[in-house]
């Protein structure tokens, strides 16, 4: 059992920045893949960006080029570096890791972007 914990979340102006973190209770070596989702008010939940074990990274077009997922396996960590925010960018972000004998997601964490 892996317990994941955001944070890192607040309000901010358009444009602004933040850098998410999520913290893992066990080891995230093994982990797949490590990700990020978001869920916005009346909407379902969509991915992110994720980086696999083998250092690939994928994003979501929505984010590409603004947003970086790195991810510390000495810390048991992984960030979401978020640039130039938009209003539409506003959600619950929650971390995700894939094990090859499980899924984990943390509580998540707001993030709301005023215009």
């Amino acid at each position: 059992q892996v317990q994941l914990v955001e944070s890192g979340g607040g309000l901010v102006q358009a444009g602004g920045s933040l850098r998410l973190s999520c913290a893992a209770s066990g080891s995230i070596f093994s982990a797949n893949t490590m990700a990020w989702y978001r869920q916005a008010p009346g909407k379902q939940r969509e991915l992110v960006a994720t980086h696999t074990k083998g250092g690939s990274t994928n994003y979501a077009d929505s984010v590409k080029g603004r947003f970086t997922i790195s991810r510390d396996n000495a810390e048991n960590t992984v960030y979401l570096q978020m640039n130039s925010l938009k209003p539409e960018d506003t959600a619950v972000y929650y971390c995700n890791a894939r094990y090859t004998y499980g899924s984990y997601w943390g509580q998540g964490t707001q993030v709301t972007v005023s215009s």
